[in-house]
């Protein structure tokens, strides 16, 4: 229930920023524009806050926190007295009205990038994307891919780190081929690869777009030492404890993690015998060694259940990691105005990729599926919360992205549909025919509750 609450709570704290900045950039290019703005709300419905400014302006905050809007003076929509007219939406200019509308998407860009300078200011831990193992007759191993060498850039775009490598091979999907600039792992020339992706399938629910490609990024070595234990899992009620060092299970020497790892998920319900190596703790020298001691426990891994029905065992433990060498770990940190060219730069890379990713779901490239909904967007800002500042702000930046590009649309109901009414004004030299206009609402409305339905199935059958 707590996760439910946190999630919840982040999602409507990112939800509520982003809709604050979408409508400000309407609300602020609108009063450059000498229109006046009866309302700014966050959120619809009844009103918990309201406030009126000395602009006139009247600030609300709604109780139904899934959306906002700025209310304009408008002839189409009220009565406006005479001396106002000249501060009425629909009395001014083409690109003024069409600044106006674009302005809020515009604002979710600029927010963005904001997002990642903060966030290169305050510097992202990251690893070098160097290849760990490469699967045999995959397409990596096809195209001479090889376990040790450096990810550079992929069909042009730089990636310095993990994340920039999945956003770049994601945005391949649908594509003939996949150029990857690589270091070799001995010597470090650059080489050019080529990936033909011709028979590639990818479903992002069920694995990784790396291993999908057949390749696995390198991790440092997995010890058999317990690292983290769950509370109220198996581990902790076997008296397992963190150090503990396995050895064997049924009597069977254990050298690999993947052995203890195979053990737990075939014995759903079912006991195994464990043994561990257990260091004593000091109790008066620290010059005295600890002593190691064979420890036999009883471990009844709990039962999980798949999404495909498959049902393993669960034991709530985790093991240590070997230190990551220090020539694969960097810092991205930059200064005040280096950071603005790499926020800039993240941002655009984000826009070009959900770009390419709208237009392969309408060509059928992406399937119709992958659309998440604010379950999913709710879940994604109380994980990234939970991982810091620096994480959540990333979070905000792809999310203000995506809503401005949704925005963009041009389906009447949103500002690009209005922008392509514009586009039509400027080109008949003649308002659309409120007529038209709304047909194309109603038409634009229903396309978007589709939408957002199969998003919210995808959701629920997520869960």
């Amino acid at each position: 229930m707590t996760g439910i609450l946190w999630n919840l709570g982040a999602f409507l704290v990112a939800l509520g920023v982003l809709i604050a900045v979408h409508e400000f950039g309407h609300f602020w290019v609108a009063r450059r524009c000498g229109v006046f703005v009866e309302r700014f709300s966050i959120g619809f419905g009844k009103a918990i806050w309201q406030k009126k400014g000395k602009d006139g302006t009247e600030y609300t905050l709604a109780m139904i926190p899934l959306g906002g809007y700025v209310k304009m003076l408008d002839e189409r929509v009220d009565d406006v007295p005479e001396h106002r007219r000249q501060q009425a939406f629909n009395n001014k200019t083409l690109w003024q009205r069409s600044a106006i509308v674009a302005a809020g998407p515009i604002a979710n860009f600029i927010f963005a990038i904001f997002a990642y300078w903060v966030v290169y200011l305050i510097g992202v831990p990251a690893v070098k994307p160097v290849i760990g193992d490469i699967a045999p007759q995959s397409i990596a191993a096809t195209a001479g891919i090889e376990p040790g060498m450096e990810l550079k850039s992929i069909s042009g775009i730089k990636t310095a780190d993990w994340e920039s490598v999945n956003m770049a091979m994601i945005s391949h999907i649908g594509d003939k081929k996949m150029v990857i600039t690589a270091t070799e792992p001995e010597g470090g020339a650059t080489v050019e690869r080529t990936l033909d992706l011709e028979y590639w399938h990818f479903d992002p629910e069920t694995e990784r777009v790396m291993t999908s490609l057949g390749m696995k990024p390198y991790t440092p070595k997995i010890t058999l030492s317990i690292s983290q234990l769950v509370d109220g899992g198996a581990a902790i009620d076997a008296d397992m404890r963190l150090n503990d060092r396995i050895t064997a299970i049924d009597g069977q020497p254990v050298t690999q993690w993947q052995q203890v790892v195979d053990a737990v998920r075939s014995h759903p319900e079912q006991a195994l015998i464990i043994e561990v190596s257990r260091q004593s703790q000091l109790v008066d020298s620290a010059e005295v060694a600890p002593e190691t001691k064979l420890v036999t426990l009883t471990l009844t891994p709990k039962a999980r259940t798949l999404a495909d029905g498959e049902v393993i065992g669960y034991a709530g433990f985790a093991p240590e990691l070997e230190p990551w060498p220090e020539s694969y770990r960097l810092n991205l940190q930059f200064g005040p105005i280096e950071a603005v060219g790499k926020a800039t730069e993240k941002t655009w890379q984000l826009v070009t990729l959900t770009f390419d990713m709208v237009t392969k779901l309408v060509t059928g490239d992406v399937a119709v599926k992958n659309l998440s909904g604010p379950i999913s967007i709710a879940k994604g800002a109380g994980m990234t919360a939970d991982y810091g500042l620096v994480y959540f702000l990333g979070f905000l930046a792809l999310i203000s992205v995506n809503l401005g590009i949704v925005n963009l649309l041009p389906l009447p109901v949103l500002d690009g549909g209005h922008l392509m009414f514009f586009a039509i004004e400027a080109v008949t030299r003649r308002p659309v025919s409120e007529r038209v206009q709304d047909i194309g609402y109603r038409v634009g409305s229903a396309i978007l509750v589709a939408l957002m339905a199969v998003a919210l199935f995808n959701d629920f059958t997520r869960l």
